[in-house]
């Protein structure tokens, strides 16, 4: 085989590749987009009450929404905006 018939086959394969992958996500986009009412109804903050309950697992099992706003707001995180204690950094020799 010469080098052009080995490009041209490669570049045959990349096209048809591109085309049928393009043409695979035209053809399955319609599926996997949300309709207006869906993306509506998300970027709509919901109330906490009409989430209902969430299954933890374990342990917890299902649990209401608002008792973990709850149980967030009387025990917030303590994230970066805690002070914490600050190591000493020590050279330690031979």
């Amino acid at each position: 085989m010469s080098d052009s018939m080995s490009n041209t086959q490669i570049l045959l394969f990349c096209g048809v590749s591109l085309a049928l992958t393009l043409g695979a996500a035209a053809v399955l986009f319609p599926y996997a987009a949300m309709s207006d009412e869906q993306r509506a109804r998300l970027d709509t903050p919901q109330p906490a009450e009409t989430l209902g309950a969430i299954d933890l697992g374990g342990y917890f099992g299902s649990v209401p929404v608002t008792d973990l706003v709850h149980y967030y707001v009387t025990n917030p995180p303590h994230g970066g905006t805690a002070p914490t204690a600050v190591k000493a950094d020590r050279f330690g020799g031979c």
